[in-house]
């Protein structure tokens, strides 16, 4: 009998390892593919959502920054203040719950830019300061929330900063910017 070498002991270690270490990786491999998968559906069932939460939180928003002629283009709109529509709007429980809603489900950054414009809201209390620099503030708060609302939508690498977020739609959003 010939004696055993400690490559053989080796050789055959291997040959036993080899299968069960495959096995394992393929495991490790498939469980983390499971949690990429669920954690992209998760995402997209989550940007459905979303988007109909923002769009209900911007509405206010929106219908304060039209102009005036916007406004009262629709028949409906040209006996209505848009000021009290808006504020309405922001004060309804239902635009309550759907905030309510946004903290739940909306991104960390979302969330604390909504927080912040609110909190300037808040600071105003009853009769808002309507100086030229509250104004800045409020629109520079609005153009952040937008701006993190476009990174939460899988923009996350935007080169826009806030004040680009509003020209499109505030006429004077570089004068804002630049005094």
């Amino acid at each position: 009998m010939t004696e055993k070498h400690w490559l053989d002991y080796l050789a055959a270690l291997g040959s036993i390892a080899t299968p069960i270490l495959v096995l394992a990786l393929t495991a490790i491999g498939w469980k983390l593919r499971r949690r990429v998968e669920r954690q992209l559906e998760l995402e997209d069932k989550l940007r459905e959502d979303r988007i109909t939460i923002y769009n209900h939180i911007l509405e206010p928003f929106i219908i304060l920054l039209m102009t005036d002629a916007a406004w009262q283009h629709d028949k409906q709109n040209r006996a209505r203040d848009k000021s009290d529509i808006a504020l309405g709007k922001m004060l309804s429980l239902e635009y309550r719950k759907i905030a309510f809603k946004l903290s739940l489900v909306g991104s960390d950054a979302v969330v604390l830019a909504y927080n912040d414009l609110f909190q300037h809201f808040y600071s105003q209390g009853e009769a808002p300061n309507a100086s030229e620099e509250n104004l800045k503030i409020m629109m520079g708060l609005l153009g952040r929330f937008l701006l993190e609302i476009r990174r939460s939508m899988g923009n996350e690498a935007t080169q826009l900063n806030q004040w680009q977020m509003l020209e499109w739609f505030i006429t004077d959003a570089r004068k804002w910017r630049n005094t």
